[in-house]
């Protein structure tokens, strides 16, 4: 992997970011996965942009890559028992399928728990298909721990995963 270049997208580049979710959406599919086989919430991405908090990484110019990453703690999963104020949040993480397998998932993990530490939060969370166990496997063998899945009828999503930080717990 060349140097990896991490910037917040901008409004006008909803077009790139829908691209790589909807790739992301395609080789799942192709696995048999059923995580993500809806179109994109253009609503949420949209706002997520004009935020500052999607992001769009690149190698040698071109766009491989997405990420959410903000303070929301999705109220379903995280309980003021959870501190939610002590984190940042990773949503929509997709990797081109040109890039997969190089490293860019973890670089993009490493930065958003960078960003986290930056911003004096103890750890970056993020909620995950409750029936995925190869994004599970993926998650822990990065450093994150399973907190607990939480089994809502109406979502699909409900495996909390966490990481430290590098600040002092």
């Amino acid at each position: 992997m060349n140097d990896l270049h991490i910037r917040p997208g901008r409004p006008d580049e909803l077009g790139t970011v829908e691209a790589l979710l909807n790739g992301a959406s395609a080789w799942l599919a192709s696995r048999g996965i059923d995580q993500w086989q809806y179109p994109p919430h253009r609503d949420r991405i949209t706002a997520a942009l004009e935020q500052g908090v999607c992001f769009l990484a690149f190698e040698d110019g071109e766009p491989i890559a997405t990420v959410q990453v903000d303070d929301f703690a999705d109220p379903e999963f995280w309980t003021p028992d959870d501190e939610p104020g002590a984190a940042l949040y990773l949503h929509r993480m997709a990797v081109s399928r040109g890039a997969a397998g190089g490293g860019v998932g973890a670089s993009l993990l490493d930065w958003a728990t960078d960003r986290a530490a930056a911003q004096g939060k103890r750890w970056l969370r993020l909620d995950a298909w409750k029936d995925n166990e190869g994004l599970h496997r993926y998650y822990k063998a990065a450093g994150f721990t399973l907190v607990r899945i939480v089994d809502l009828p109406h979502r699909r999503s409900g495996a909390l995963f966490q990481r430290p930080t590098r600040i002092a717990v």
